[in-house]
C-alpha cells in the first residue's frame, strides 16, 4: 500500500477509487508534496484493473484553495519522482521557472486529464485557480450548492492559471469576465454554462457523486476509455492543447516581467499588505 502524506486513497464501492486532497487546515492548497501524492494516487487507480472510475475530492469545507503560495515546506522538486523530461529547474531567469511549471503544472495536469479511465471531481466550497485546474482535468464535475469557482490570479500579474481551459469551460466572453474581475462563478451558473454536470445539496455531495460513479462503473471499461478518448480528441482537434501551450507561454512571459519589475515572479500589488519592491533587474528566486 502506498503511503501518501497529503491525500487519502479509498475504494468506496466496487470499481470506484476515490482520491481525496487531504490538507484541510491549508484548504487543500497544492504544494509539491500534494502534487506528487495526487499523481501517485491517480497512477495507482490507473494501474488497478479493478478500478473503472476515479473520484477526485477534497476534505474539509473547501475543494482547493489552489497553489500554496507559502512554499513547499523545505521540499525541492528534485526530491520527487519527476513525470516529464523537463530539467534545469534551478537555471537562472525564465528558463528555470518555465521548466519547473512545465513539470508540476501544465504537463502534470495534462497527464491527469489523459488518465485512461473516467474521472469525476466532487467539488464543495471554494475551488480556486490551481484547484480549478484539478477540477477541469476531470471528465465530469459534480458540485455542491455552496461551491464557487474562481481564478483571481490576474491580481498577481499573471494571465490565468497554468492549465488555461477557461474559454473551453465557460466560453470566451465569460472567460474574459472571470479573468478581468476575479469574481467567482456559482455552482448553478457553472452548470448553466456547461462547466458543471450536476449541482447537488452540500450534504449529499459524496453520496451523489458515488452513485454516479457506480452507474458509470457498471459499464464496459474499454468502451468508457474509447468514449473518453473520442471526446478528448475532438477538443484537441479544435486546438485546445495548442491554445493551452500558447497561453502557458504568456504565463511565463508574465512571470519574467514581474521578476524584472518587482523582483519576484508575481505582482505584489495584488496581495493585501504586500510591500512593493523597487524596480530593477531580478533573477529567479
Amino acid at each position: 500500500m502506498a503511503d501518501y502524506q497529503t491525500v487519502l486513497y479509498e475504494t468506496p464501492a466496487p470499481g470506484v477509487a476515490r482520491v481525496v486532497q487531504n490538507r484541510p487546515d491549508a484548504r487543500n492548497a497544492q504544494d509539491l508534496q500534494m502534487t506528487y501524492d495526487l499523481d501517485a494516487a491517480l497512477t495507482r487507480a490507473a494501474d488497478d484493473d479493478d478500478v473503472k472510475v476515479v473520484i477526485v475530492a477534497g476534505s474539509g469545507p473547501h475543494f482547493s484553495a489552489g497553489h500554496d503560495l507559502r512554499g513547499d515546506r523545505g521540499r525541492k522538486i528534485e526530491d520527487f519522482p519527476l513525470v516529464t523530461q523537463w530539467r534545469g529547474f534551478g537555471a537562472p531567469g525564465a528558463e528555470g521557472y518555465l521548466s519547473r511549471e512545465s513539470e508540476i503544472y501544465l504537463h502534470m495536469y495534462r497527464r491527469w486529464r489523459d488518465l485512461p479511465k473516467p474521472t469525476i471531481a466532487a467539488v464543495q466550497g471554494r475551488c480556486i485557480a490551481g484547484g480549478l485546474a484539478v477540477a477541469w482535468v476531470c471528465d465530469l464535475i459534480v458540485a455542491s450548492e455552496d461551491a464557487t469557482f474562481s481564478d483571481p490570479v490576474v491580481d498577481l500579474g499573471i494571465p490565468g492559471v497554468e492549465y488555461f481551459a477557461h474559454p473551453w469551460e465557460v466560453g470566451a466572453r465569460k472567460a474574459k469576465e472571470m479573468l478581468f474581475t476575479g469574481e467567482a462563478i456559482t455552482a448553478r451558473k457553472a452548470e448553466a454554462l456547461g462547466m458543471v454536470n450536476r449541482v447537488v445539496p452540500t450534504e449529499s455531495l459524496a453520496a451523489e457523486t458515488l452513485a454516479l460513479a457506480e452507474r458509470i462503473a457498471s459499464r464496459p471499461l474499454f468502451a468508457l476509455k474509447m468514449s473518453k478518448q473520442a471526446v478528448n480528441q475532438s477538443l484537441d482537434a479544435q486546438g485546445q492543447w495548442s491554445a493551452m501551450q500558447a497561453a502557458f507561454s504568456l504565463h511565463q512571459l508574465s512571470h519574467s516581467h514581474n521578476v524584472q519589475v518587482h523582483r519576484i515572479p508575481i505582482d505584489p500589488s495584488g496581495i493585501p499588505g504586500a510591500v512593493k519592491q523597487k524596480p530593477g533587474k531580478g533573477s529567479r528566486p
